[in-house]
């Protein structure tokens, strides 16, 4: 829904629980769209996650090709499965 934001809020108890709440954010006031479980007037520390941001599988396909012309791609998938024989590796030491 257009206006509404995940809030993640901390209370500040003893156990220092969290709890995951929707709120809605309108003209400066972040109203919570459920009963919170704590005393009237208590400060809370709220980290707002936002939706509107970039999602994490945007910023991957945005770096996705950023070393293009930097590396030889060929070479370095040879380099990877040579390492992985088991001929080139040392053998282990038991204690």
């Amino acid at each position: 829904m257009a206006g509404e934001i995940k809030l993640l809020i901390t209370l500040k108890v003893q156990r220092k629980k969290m709890k995951t709440i929707k709120a809605r954010y309108s003209r400066g006031v972040i109203k919570p769209l459920e009963k919170l479980p704590v005393p009237e007037g208590m400060e809370l520390t709220v980290v707002i996650l936002n939706p509107l941001e970039e999602s994490c599988n945007d910023l991957f396909l945005k770096a996705a090709g950023g070393w293009k012309g930097k590396i030889n791609a060929d070479k370095l998938i040879k380099d990877i499965y040579a390492d992985r024989l088991a001929a080139n590796r040392e053998f282990p030491k038991l204690s």
